[in-house]
């Protein structure tokens, strides 16, 4: 019999990728594999698929860890990219829009398959950035802490499907960036640029590295 509580998605958008090394977003926290996933809204069968797995999950915590009742609010991980952040109110970021987005977090025990379209693993971890499209297997389970009652999403192996827009303004490469002729006085003493870059308005690319507080930048919650 299949397990209801798990998917694997259609073509999604990847961001805030951390597969290959675990991450802590807060000191003295458990370092864990993590990324962020935006499901287009277009995308209805995946999307009915995580429904029912998240139903499926909040059946099997009244069944094994919410005494035999299901809490009249349940916390899930999934949030409407067009609309606002339950923690501060603010909409999600432009690459938000149209999606459906959620987190999904592997212990460092179970470090998640990394693939290619041919199912060869992926060596290179550049190739695995945030901006890049591929399709995830996540399971979801209902948990019990501090008080609450809610269903959060593991992460599975990852299928890399092509090439995207690198979120957060990666800097050009070395080919781009000197294939024509600077203009004078475009350097300083010693070579120096007059025009630095500005900061990414994301976050760096590729590993895209979590603010200090522990909060995720797209979703608005505490990791």
């Amino acid at each position: 019999m299949s397990d209801m509580t798990n998917v694997t998605t259609g073509e999604v958008r990847l961001s805030y990728v951390h597969l290959f090394k675990p991450y802590a977003h807060m000191a003295g926290q458990e370092e864990k594999f993590s990324c962020t996933v935006l499901v287009p809204k277009t995308d209805t069968d995946t999307m009915g698929r995580i429904h029912a797995a998240i139903e499926a999950a909040k059946q099997k915590g009244v069944s094994d860890m919410w005494n035999g009742s299901c809490p009249p609010i349940v916390q899930t991980p999934v949030y409407d990219g067009d609309g606002i952040r339950p923690s501060d109110g603010d909409e999600f970021g432009p690459e938000c829009k149209g999606h459906w987005v959620f987190t999904a977090r592997a212990k460092t025990d179970y470090p998640p398959e990394v693939v290619d379209q041919n199912l060869n693993p992926i060596i290179n971890q550049s190739e695995m950035y945030s901006g890049v499209y591929a399709r995830v297997n996540v399971s979801f389970f209902p948990y019990s802490f501090g008080g609450k009652k809610g269903i959060g999403c593991g992460l599975g192996a990852i299928q890399k499907l092509r090439d995207g827009e690198a979120l957060g303004g990666s800097m050009p490469s070395a080919s781009k960036a000197f294939s024509s002729q600077r203009p004078a006085g475009a350097y300083g003493i010693m070579g120096q640029s007059q025009h630095g870059y500005g900061q990414p308005s994301y976050g760096p690319a590729p590993s895209q590295a979590a603010p200090a507080g522990g909060i995720n930048p797209i979703t608005g919650m505490p990791y």
